[in-house]
């Protein structure tokens, strides 16, 4: 067995110090709700009337039993999302399956999901990142009613399946998996798009032409295919041991889809209190299976969405990271994938040459990963290293190499494409920020050059179309924080800004703002904490100020004189959107949000 890399093992140690109080409060509260007998017996005639009122005749009489098992199903299925839309079928599936095995499965609610393809550079996008908070309130809800065993989630994409997560942790007794939906096929390469992105920025090519480009990309049921949030969600749900192994990227309509859909029902029923293997959530999610998740972030070059949301999940478990710990798991985390937009390949072809099978037998081997930790197939990772095969209906696994079936995509800890991890941390007198350090090539990783500050993705766009951004420069979007209109992602700034670097000029972006894990060849440092609205020092940030982002020195710093930079003021206030798309209801969620880095919690105060 390898041991644990030191670094590895440090940082884990310091969380879980930095994070004793708070865990033993919350590992208190899940031991106080362990019940060994099915949560519905505790019901009074009434309440369990209430809930069994509408079940069929085959499912009352099971109800009535008292020793056998019921499964809640919350749900995010909609026909608005292509990754969600196949979850339509799933209850059916595990509700027979239940049915099959003695229990009973009950879809227990439905979460909202919003698209921020749809949303990108709109009004909505603005309650993108609030809904990951309503999301938690809305299992929560649908969880409170106290009648179920164990619980399978249905979510796949960017701000639901952490959502899910952090809501099913207030019922960390309960045993949780994921049954994800898998990916769409392979349509228009990720790269073409992009290309055609730029070709419609710069004029080249009109909007039908541009449509039906993107309607070549995004082309039927499943995620998008490159590697962004949603598919980030996926990996991460798999290293923490929450989905059943190699289940992340299989194709929704395959055969092997449905039969992984039932495997995770069967295996839901077995990790109730009324078994021998009884496995709550709590004991899955914990400091060492944080830190792993965090790794294989890194390993991947997966979603800077993970630097906010993973310390949300972790946060809800009692659990207390923060970036520091990312940089310094960064340092000695190589970079072992090249998936769009960090490589060519999208996430089809990753699962081909091996997957998440041979990322984590390579992190495994290296020492990168805590081994001793609870799994929804048992203690440690090395059912991880396998592979699903379906033999009709029946899901057997086999043991696939370490090394890749190609090694342009999935590398070794020998070789690995780059020696630290995808995402870096930025530091200096603008504050602390986040940067997709594996999707920018080597020679675009410093930048200095003076600023131009604006205050909207429409300004800046505005000053494209004019022809005022053909130079060097470091466009600061301010005002863009969870406090100041809820961090929308900015991916509308990203074809122009390509563009730009594509003629040869240096560019980069900095913002309080998000990008996500579409980031992109532009460096762009995002996060930017204390944001402007909380009197963040970017703020201060003047038209012409020389900015210095540094990847490699991992600094970020305004080269203002001290003096002057101390006499600046901030906090400039943000400039007053009409409050339409829903955004008024999200008013209050704004007031308390919590920082970028201690997880943009609306929940409760993390402090």
């Amino acid at each position: 067995m390898t041991s644990i890399n030191p670094v590895v093992r440090s940082v884990t140690d310091r969380i879980i110090e930095r994070s004793e109080s708070g865990r033993s409060e919350y590992m208190a509260r899940v031991q106080r709700s362990k019940k060994n007998q099915p949560r519905r017996n505790r019901l009074s005639c009434t309440n369990f009337a209430h809930a069994v009122a509408a079940a069929s005749p085959n499912e009352k009489l099971v109800l009535h039993e008292e020793r056998t098992p019921t499964l809640a199903i919350v749900s995010s299925y909609n026909e608005m999302l292509s990754a969600h839309q196949p979850f339509n079928r799933f209850p059916e599936i595990i509700k027979r399956t239940a049915i099959h095995n003695g229990a009973t499965a009950l879809f227990a609610g439905g979460v909202p999901a919003m698209c921020d393809g749809v949303t990108q550079g709109r009004a909505g996008m603005e309650l993108s990142l609030f809904s990951r908070d309503v999301i938690a309130q809305a299992t929560a809800i649908a969880l409170s009613h106290d009648t179920f065993d164990t619980v399978v989630c249905l979510g796949t994409c960017d701000k639901i399946v952490p959502g899910l997560v952090m809501g099913a942790l207030e019922f960390g007794h309960l045993p949780m998996l994921f049954a994800p939906a898998g990916p769409m096929t392979t349509g228009l390469p990720n790269s073409e798009k992009a290309i055609a992105r730029q070709k419609f920025a710069l004029g080249e090519i009109d909007r039908k032409t541009l449509l039906e480009t993107e309607c070549q990309s995004y082309h039927g049921p499943g995620t998008c295919t490159f590697y962004g949030t949603a598919n980030s969600n996926q990996m991460l749900m798999e290293i923490m041991g929450l989905q059943l192994p190699g289940s992340a990227f299989v194709n929704p309509g395959h055969e092997l889809r449905d039969s992984l859909t039932v495997a995770a029902a069967e295996r839901a029923l077995e990790l109730t209190a009324l078994k021998d293997s009884y496995l709550p959530l709590a004991e899955v999610v914990t400091p060492e299976s944080v830190c792993n998740a965090i790794t294989g972030l890194l390993a991947t070059g997966g979603s800077t969405n993970h630097t906010i949301h993973l310390i949300a999940i972790a946060r809800c478990a009692g659990i207390n990271i923060n970036w520091t710990d990312f940089s310094e798991l960064s340092a000695v985390v190589p970079t072992l994938t090249r998936i769009y937009p960090n490589g060519q390949a999208d996430v089809n072809q990753f699962h081909a040459a091996g997957g998440m099978a041979a990322v984590i037998g390579q992190l495994l081997s290296g020492g990168l990963l805590h081994n001793d930790v609870n799994t929804i197939v048992g203690r440690g990772l090395e059912r991880y290293c396998e592979q699903p095969f379906a033999d009709g209906s029946t899901v057997y696994w086999k043991k696939v190499s370490n090394q890749a079936e190609d090694p342009s995509i999935i590398s070794t800890i020998e070789k690995p494409f780059d020696k630290t991890g995808g995402i870096s941390l930025l530091t200096g007198n603008l504050g602390r920020a986040v940067i997709k350090a594996s999707a920018v090539a080597p020679e675009h990783r410093q930048v200095k050059a003076p600023a131009k500050v604006f205050s909207s993705q429409t300004e800046f766009l505005e000053a494209f179309d004019e022809n005022k951004l053909n130079t060097d420069f470091v466009a600061v979007l301010v005002n863009q924080g969870p406090r100041a209109n809820g961090m929308p992602e900015l991916h509308k700034l990203t074809p122009a800004l390509g563009v730009l670097q594509d003629k040869g000029y240096r560019v980069a972006l900095v913002t309080d703002g998000r990008m996500s894990g579409a980031s992109g060849k532009v460096p762009a440092a995002i996060h930017v904490s204390p944001e402007c609205f909380d009197g963040g020092a970017l703020s201060k940030v003047r038209d012409g100020d020389t900015i210095k982002l540094d990847v490699t020195a991992g600094l970020l710093q305004a080269q203002v004189d001290e003096q002057e930079w101390t006499q600046r003021t901030t906090g400039v206030q943000p400039e007053q959107q009409p409050l339409d798309c829903g955004r008024h209801i999200f008013e209050h969620m704004r007031s308390t949000v919590s920082s970028a880095e201690t997880g943009a919690l609306s929940l409760f105060n993390p402090h």
